[in-house]
Protein backbone atom coordinates (compact mmCIF):
# COMPACT_ATOMS: atom_id res chain seq x y z
CA UNK A 1 0.00 0.00 0.00
CA UNK A 2 1.22 3.53 -1.15
CA UNK A 3 0.18 6.40 0.37
CA UNK A 4 0.57 9.67 -1.37
CA UNK A 5 -0.29 13.13 -0.58
CA UNK A 6 -3.54 14.86 -2.03
CA UNK A 7 -4.28 18.72 -1.93
CA UNK A 8 -6.98 21.26 -2.64
CA UNK A 9 -5.54 24.38 -3.42
CA UNK A 10 -8.70 26.12 -4.69
CA UNK A 11 -9.58 26.30 -0.64
CA UNK A 12 -6.91 28.39 0.14
CA UNK A 13 -3.47 28.23 -0.90
CA UNK A 14 -0.52 30.07 -2.55
CA UNK A 15 2.20 29.03 -4.54
CA UNK A 16 4.86 28.63 -1.58
CA UNK A 17 2.73 26.72 0.49
CA UNK A 18 2.35 23.68 -2.02
CA UNK A 19 6.15 23.96 -2.96
CA UNK A 20 6.63 23.73 1.01
CA UNK A 21 3.83 20.11 1.33
CA UNK A 22 5.35 19.05 -1.71
CA UNK A 23 8.74 19.23 -0.54
CA UNK A 24 7.92 17.93 2.93
CA UNK A 25 6.20 15.16 1.52
CA UNK A 26 9.23 13.92 -0.65
CA UNK A 27 11.57 14.19 2.41
CA UNK A 28 8.97 12.21 4.81
CA UNK A 29 9.00 9.56 1.64
CA UNK A 30 5.31 9.74 0.65
CA UNK A 31 4.85 8.60 -2.70
CA UNK A 32 3.52 11.53 -4.26
CA UNK A 33 2.32 14.83 -4.42
CA UNK A 34 -1.16 15.46 -5.83
CA UNK A 35 -3.08 18.59 -6.57
CA UNK A 36 -6.73 19.06 -7.78
CA UNK A 37 -7.54 20.69 -10.38
CA UNK A 38 -10.46 23.18 -9.65
CA UNK A 39 -10.88 27.14 -10.28
CA UNK A 40 -12.97 27.64 -7.65
CA UNK A 41 -12.92 27.59 -3.73
CA UNK A 42 -15.97 25.43 -2.11
CA UNK A 43 -17.59 26.85 0.80
CA UNK A 44 -14.90 29.62 1.61
CA UNK A 45 -13.34 32.59 -0.88
CA UNK A 46 -10.01 30.53 -0.90
CA UNK A 47 -7.79 33.40 -0.68
CA UNK A 48 -5.58 34.66 -2.24
CA UNK A 49 -7.12 32.87 -5.20
CA UNK A 50 -6.93 30.12 -7.98
CA UNK A 51 -3.83 28.74 -9.15
CA UNK A 52 -3.20 26.52 -12.58
CA UNK A 53 -2.52 23.06 -11.78
CA UNK A 54 0.14 22.29 -14.66
CA UNK A 55 1.36 25.77 -14.13
CA UNK A 56 2.01 25.18 -9.82
CA UNK A 57 2.79 21.27 -11.15
CA UNK A 58 5.68 22.84 -13.42
CA UNK A 59 7.17 25.11 -10.50
CA UNK A 60 7.21 21.90 -8.00
CA UNK A 61 8.94 19.89 -10.86
CA UNK A 62 11.75 21.92 -10.42
CA UNK A 63 12.16 22.23 -6.94
CA UNK A 64 11.55 18.43 -6.26
CA UNK A 65 13.61 15.40 -7.40
CA UNK A 66 11.87 12.07 -6.57
CA UNK A 67 8.18 12.24 -5.62
CA UNK A 68 5.39 11.86 -8.44
CA UNK A 69 3.54 14.61 -9.40
CA UNK A 70 -0.20 14.85 -10.94
CA UNK A 71 -3.55 15.80 -10.62
CA UNK A 72 -7.15 14.71 -9.52
CA UNK A 73 -8.29 15.48 -11.59
CA UNK A 74 -7.71 17.89 -14.71
CA UNK A 75 -11.01 18.73 -15.93
CA UNK A 76 -11.74 18.57 -19.65
CA UNK A 77 -13.37 21.02 -19.98
CA UNK A 78 -10.47 23.29 -18.92
CA UNK A 79 -8.14 22.62 -21.84
CA UNK A 80 -8.13 21.50 -25.68
CA UNK A 81 -6.81 18.20 -25.71
CA UNK A 82 -3.75 19.03 -28.17
CA UNK A 83 -2.36 22.05 -25.64
CA UNK A 84 -3.18 19.76 -22.76
CA UNK A 85 -0.56 16.48 -24.15
CA UNK A 86 1.60 19.21 -24.95
CA UNK A 87 1.71 21.05 -21.29
CA UNK A 88 1.91 17.82 -19.40
CA UNK A 89 5.09 16.49 -21.91
CA UNK A 90 6.77 19.78 -20.74
CA UNK A 91 6.17 19.51 -17.04
CA UNK A 92 7.07 15.63 -17.25
CA UNK A 93 10.48 16.97 -18.77
CA UNK A 94 10.75 19.45 -16.31
CA UNK A 95 10.44 16.59 -13.60
CA UNK A 96 12.46 14.06 -15.29
CA UNK A 97 9.74 11.93 -16.01
CA UNK A 98 7.88 12.02 -12.81
CA UNK A 99 4.05 13.03 -13.94
CA UNK A 100 0.93 11.47 -14.23
CA UNK A 101 -2.30 12.93 -15.44
CA UNK A 102 -5.72 12.90 -13.54
CA UNK A 103 -8.43 13.58 -15.63
CA UNK A 104 -11.93 13.83 -15.68
CA UNK A 105 -15.07 15.12 -17.58
CA UNK A 106 -15.77 18.16 -14.98
CA UNK A 107 -18.27 18.65 -12.57
CA UNK A 108 -18.52 22.15 -10.92
CA UNK A 109 -20.49 24.19 -12.82
CA UNK A 110 -20.01 27.24 -10.96
CA UNK A 111 -16.72 27.62 -11.21
CA UNK A 112 -17.69 27.50 -15.50
CA UNK A 113 -19.51 30.21 -15.24
CA UNK A 114 -17.27 32.53 -12.51
CA UNK A 115 -14.32 32.16 -15.26
CA UNK A 116 -15.83 31.54 -18.77
CA UNK A 117 -15.32 28.31 -19.39
CA UNK A 118 -18.29 26.50 -21.18
CA UNK A 119 -19.69 24.06 -19.33
CA UNK A 120 -22.03 21.21 -22.04
CA UNK A 121 -24.57 18.84 -20.29
CA UNK A 122 -23.25 15.80 -18.80
CA UNK A 123 -23.50 13.27 -21.90
CA UNK A 124 -21.14 15.76 -24.28
CA UNK A 125 -19.02 16.40 -21.14
CA UNK A 126 -18.12 12.88 -20.99
CA UNK A 127 -18.05 12.71 -25.54
CA UNK A 128 -15.34 15.15 -25.06
CA UNK A 129 -13.79 13.38 -22.25
CA UNK A 130 -13.61 10.36 -24.64
CA UNK A 131 -12.36 12.24 -27.39
CA UNK A 132 -9.42 13.96 -24.97
CA UNK A 133 -8.13 10.37 -23.86
CA UNK A 134 -8.22 9.29 -27.40
CA UNK A 135 -6.17 12.62 -28.63
CA UNK A 136 -3.78 12.73 -25.51
CA UNK A 137 -3.01 9.75 -25.67
CA UNK A 138 -2.42 9.17 -29.62
CA UNK A 139 -0.31 12.36 -29.72
CA UNK A 140 2.16 10.66 -27.21
CA UNK A 141 2.48 7.22 -28.59
CA UNK A 142 3.13 8.48 -32.13
CA UNK A 143 6.32 7.83 -33.15
CA UNK A 144 8.74 10.74 -33.83
CA UNK A 145 9.01 11.32 -37.59
CA UNK A 146 5.25 9.97 -38.03
CA UNK A 147 1.92 12.22 -38.04
CA UNK A 148 -1.07 11.87 -35.96
CA UNK A 149 -4.54 12.63 -37.49
CA UNK A 150 -8.19 12.41 -35.18
CA UNK A 151 -11.31 12.79 -36.85
CA UNK A 152 -14.36 13.25 -34.13
CA UNK A 153 -17.38 15.24 -33.28
CA UNK A 154 -15.72 17.87 -30.73
CA UNK A 155 -12.57 17.81 -31.66
CA UNK A 156 -10.16 17.22 -35.05
CA UNK A 157 -6.52 17.39 -35.18
CA UNK A 158 -4.94 17.13 -38.69
CA UNK A 159 -1.63 15.77 -39.71
CA UNK A 160 -0.02 16.40 -36.37
CA UNK A 161 3.61 16.14 -35.45
CA UNK A 162 2.93 14.91 -32.07
CA UNK A 163 5.86 16.86 -30.40
CA UNK A 164 6.66 16.74 -28.29
CA UNK A 165 7.27 13.40 -26.16
CA UNK A 166 7.24 12.88 -22.59
CA UNK A 167 10.03 11.83 -21.11
CA UNK A 168 8.65 8.86 -19.78
CA UNK A 169 7.89 5.98 -22.04
CA UNK A 170 4.10 6.28 -20.79
CA UNK A 171 2.54 9.10 -19.23
CA UNK A 172 0.34 7.01 -16.33
CA UNK A 173 -3.19 8.11 -16.86
CA UNK A 174 -5.79 7.61 -13.76
CA UNK A 175 -9.46 7.88 -14.44
CA UNK A 176 -11.55 8.24 -11.28
CA UNK A 177 -15.68 8.50 -10.42
CA UNK A 178 -18.63 6.71 -9.15
CA UNK A 179 -20.15 6.59 -12.72
CA UNK A 180 -22.12 3.25 -13.15
CA UNK A 181 -21.77 2.95 -17.28
CA UNK A 182 -19.35 5.52 -19.23
CA UNK A 183 -16.57 6.07 -16.23
CA UNK A 184 -15.54 2.35 -15.94
CA UNK A 185 -15.74 1.67 -19.79
CA UNK A 186 -13.12 4.86 -20.27
CA UNK A 187 -11.20 3.25 -17.70
CA UNK A 188 -10.73 0.19 -19.07
CA UNK A 189 -9.61 1.21 -22.32
CA UNK A 190 -7.73 4.51 -21.31
CA UNK A 191 -6.98 4.36 -18.14
CA UNK A 192 -3.60 2.79 -15.57
CA UNK A 193 -5.26 3.52 -12.42
CA UNK A 194 -8.78 3.59 -11.37
CA UNK A 195 -10.08 5.82 -8.27
CA UNK A 196 -12.64 5.94 -6.19
CA UNK A 197 -12.56 9.40 -4.22
CA UNK A 198 -14.56 9.56 -0.53
CA UNK A 199 -16.37 6.68 -1.04
CA UNK A 200 -17.31 3.92 1.21
CA UNK A 201 -15.75 0.53 1.91
CA UNK A 202 -19.63 -1.02 -0.14
CA UNK A 203 -19.26 1.88 -2.41
CA UNK A 204 -15.31 1.07 -3.25
CA UNK A 205 -16.66 -2.79 -3.48
CA UNK A 206 -18.64 -1.88 -5.86
CA UNK A 207 -17.15 0.34 -8.51
CA UNK A 208 -14.02 -1.57 -8.74
CA UNK A 209 -15.81 -4.58 -9.24
CA UNK A 210 -17.83 -2.65 -12.12
CA UNK A 211 -14.44 -1.42 -13.64
CA UNK A 212 -13.20 -4.79 -13.47
CA UNK A 213 -16.42 -6.16 -15.64
CA UNK A 214 -15.43 -3.52 -17.87
CA UNK A 215 -11.64 -4.53 -18.49
CA UNK A 216 -12.83 -8.11 -19.37
CA UNK A 217 -15.65 -6.82 -21.85
CA UNK A 218 -12.79 -4.90 -23.05
CA UNK A 219 -11.01 -7.88 -23.35
CA UNK A 220 -8.23 -6.65 -20.94
CA UNK A 221 -6.85 -8.19 -17.78
CA UNK A 222 -8.10 -6.00 -14.73
CA UNK A 223 -4.70 -7.27 -13.12
CA UNK A 224 -2.74 -4.40 -15.16
CA UNK A 225 -5.07 -1.67 -13.45
CA UNK A 226 -3.65 -0.06 -10.01
CA UNK A 227 -6.41 0.66 -7.91
CA UNK A 228 -6.63 3.49 -5.55
CA UNK A 229 -9.34 5.66 -3.51
CA UNK A 230 -8.60 8.98 -2.09
CA UNK A 231 -9.85 9.92 1.52
CA UNK A 232 -9.73 12.88 3.98
CA UNK A 233 -6.64 12.45 6.57
CA UNK A 234 -7.59 13.36 10.17
CA UNK A 235 -5.13 11.67 12.45
CA UNK A 236 -3.49 12.28 15.93
CA UNK A 237 -1.15 11.22 18.38
CA UNK A 238 -4.14 11.33 20.85
CA UNK A 239 -8.37 12.32 21.36
CA UNK A 240 -6.94 16.00 21.79
CA UNK A 241 -4.60 16.47 18.69
CA UNK A 242 -7.63 14.47 16.59
CA UNK A 243 -10.24 17.38 18.17
CA UNK A 244 -7.88 20.09 16.94
CA UNK A 245 -7.53 19.15 13.24
CA UNK A 246 -10.91 18.18 12.68
CA UNK A 247 -11.33 21.22 14.29
CA UNK A 248 -8.93 23.43 11.75
CA UNK A 249 -10.96 21.75 8.88
CA UNK A 250 -14.47 22.69 9.54
CA UNK A 251 -15.32 18.64 10.38
CA UNK A 252 -16.62 16.64 13.04
CA UNK A 253 -14.22 13.39 14.45
CA UNK A 254 -16.83 11.05 14.52
CA UNK A 255 -17.86 12.02 10.84
CA UNK A 256 -14.13 11.78 9.62
CA UNK A 257 -13.58 8.26 11.31
CA UNK A 258 -16.31 6.86 9.43
CA UNK A 259 -16.05 8.87 5.74
CA UNK A 260 -11.91 9.34 6.16
CA UNK A 261 -9.14 8.12 7.15
CA UNK A 262 -8.89 9.75 10.84
CA UNK A 263 -8.45 8.84 14.46
CA UNK A 264 -5.00 7.04 16.24
CA UNK A 265 -2.55 6.36 14.28
CA UNK A 266 -3.65 2.86 14.87
CA UNK A 267 -7.43 3.22 13.83
CA UNK A 268 -5.56 4.93 10.09
CA UNK A 269 -3.49 1.38 9.56
CA UNK A 270 -6.89 -0.47 10.39
CA UNK A 271 -8.81 1.77 7.85
CA UNK A 272 -6.52 1.46 5.55
CA UNK A 273 -5.67 -2.21 5.91
CA UNK A 274 -9.63 -2.83 5.13
CA UNK A 275 -9.45 -0.58 1.94
CA UNK A 276 -6.10 -2.59 1.08
CA UNK A 277 -8.21 -5.90 1.00
CA UNK A 278 -10.66 -4.63 -1.18
CA UNK A 279 -8.15 -4.01 -3.70
CA UNK A 280 -6.56 -0.64 -3.15
CA UNK A 281 -2.78 -0.28 -3.60
CA UNK A 282 -2.76 3.75 -2.93
CA UNK A 283 -4.72 5.72 -0.42
CA UNK A 284 -4.41 9.99 -1.75
CA UNK A 285 -5.06 11.03 1.65
CA UNK A 286 -6.89 14.73 1.44
CA UNK A 287 -4.90 16.83 3.32
CA UNK A 288 -6.75 20.34 3.67
CA UNK A 289 -4.67 21.95 6.33
CA UNK A 290 -1.74 22.86 4.46
CA UNK A 291 0.02 24.93 7.43
CA UNK A 292 0.02 21.45 9.30
CA UNK A 293 3.07 19.73 8.56
CA UNK A 294 3.35 18.19 11.73
CA UNK A 295 0.28 16.17 10.09
CA UNK A 296 2.21 14.55 7.57
CA UNK A 297 5.08 13.83 9.98
CA UNK A 298 2.89 12.00 12.22
CA UNK A 299 1.61 10.17 9.45
CA UNK A 300 4.87 9.20 8.06
CA UNK A 301 6.27 8.28 11.40
CA UNK A 302 3.25 6.38 13.09
CA UNK A 303 1.26 4.41 9.92
CA UNK A 304 3.32 4.47 7.34
CA UNK A 305 5.51 1.62 9.07
CA UNK A 306 2.69 -0.89 9.50
CA UNK A 307 1.53 -0.68 5.80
Amino acid sequence: MELRVFTEPQQGATYDDLVTVAKEAEALGFGAFFRSDHYLGMGTEGLPGPSDAWVTLAGIARETSTIRLGTLMTSATFRHPGPLAITVANVDQMSGGRVELGIGAGWFAQEHSAYGIPFPDTRERFDRLEEQLAIVTGLWSTPVGERFTHEGAHYSVTDSPALPKPTQEKVPVLIGGHGKRRTPDLAARHADEFNVPFASEDDTRVQFARVREACERAGRDPGTMRWSNALVVCVGADEAEVDRRAQAIGREKDELRENGVAGTPEEAVEKIRRYADLGAERIYLQVLDLSDLDHLRLVAQDVVPHL
